[in-house]
């Protein structure tokens, strides 16, 4: 009996750490940003970016979703990045232009 909980408990223990490392961002908020540094953003926009360009993208403003701010409010951060998620994901321009405004988020959160 004392083994049969002992393995559940083990398999619990792994099974959350597990579904931890799932969930934990593929990218920093820094390395998120340096994407834009490397004009990425300006490649979508412009309709330039390759679908591999676009995962990227897409996966970056995934990952900032997942991080705490570092200032301001956690549920205007979600929104923003989740702005960028979507407008990415659907390709959809116009609403990415109007998403991705760089001193909007960084007054309220950098």
């Amino acid at each position: 009996m004392k083994r049969m909980l002992l393995m559940a408990m083990v398999a619990c223990l792994v099974g959350v750490s597990l579904n931890a490392a799932e969930d934990k961002p593929k990218y920093t908020i820094k390395e998120a940003m340096k994407l834009h540094k490397d004009k990425l953003h300006e490649k979508f926009e412009k309709g330039e970016a390759t679908k591999e360009e676009k995962e990227k993208l897409l996966e970056a403003y995934t990952s900032m979703g997942k991080h705490k701010p570092p200032k301001g409010d956690d549920k205007a951060w979600k929104e923003k990045c989740d702005a960028l998620v979507k407008a990415v994901k659907d390709n959809k321009v116009d609403d990415f232009k109007k998403a991705v405004n760089c001193g909007g988020c960084h007054g309220a959160h950098k």
